[in-house]
């Protein structure tokens, strides 16, 4: 199954709707979707490296739009965004705490977007704040990464396609061990 997913999404992202579904997936992850934007992001680059760059500039444009609609829903709706936060397994009374906390620097945290972008909202943080830091910290993410997959695309691709339940199986012991780190330091 895991073979079939991997060769569905490089598909995918061979195909010509693939900066159209990565802008899709990006927008959608700022303000509810769980999955980031590095999942498609990887492939479509590997794809087309000459296009790197535009590509990773299609997912910080689209990643701030989503964003931008979860800051608005957090600082307009807030009974709409305590319940998109429980949808995915957040709970907004505790973000709140630690964002009261630690502020902006979240976004630069691996903890989902749409918790900083509608907690920004929640805790009326300037817009223009919000986001000059999602556009700094998130154009660093995909650009370096696009950046990275175009000059050392290659080995990389041979490497996951060699081992891929290896590479998949520490991605996930990765995200479980970040959620872990981040309820014990709460």
């Amino acid at each position: 199954m895991l073979r079939k997913t991997y060769d569905w999404v490089m598909s995918l992202a061979a195909s010509p709707r693939a900066p159209l579904a990565l802008g899709i997936v990006a927008f959608c992850e700022g303000l509810f979707f769980p999955i980031p934007p590095d999942v498609l992001l990887m492939p479509v680059v590997l794809s087309r490296r000459e296009h790197a760059l535009r590509y990773a500039a299609i997912t910080v444009v689209c990643s701030l739009a989503g964003g931008s609609c979860g800051f608005a829903v957090g600082h307009f709706l807030q009974p709409v965004g305590e319940w998109i936060l429980s949808l995915t397994g957040g709970d907004f009374h505790t973000f709140q705490a630690w964002y009261g906390r630690y502020g902006l620097v979240l976004i630069a945290v691996p903890i989902p977007y749409k918790l900083t972008a509608i907690a920004s909202g929640f805790g009326q943080v300037p817009y223009w704040q919000f986001l000059l830091v999602s556009l700094l910290v998130r154009g660093l993410r995909f650009g370096g990464e696009a950046l990275l997959l175009k000059i050392y695309g290659p080995p990389i691709q041979a490497f996951v396609e060699k081992r891929l339940a290896l590479v998949a199986s520490g991605v996930a012991l990765a995200v479980v061990g970040l959620v872990l780190a981040l309820k014990l330091a709460h």
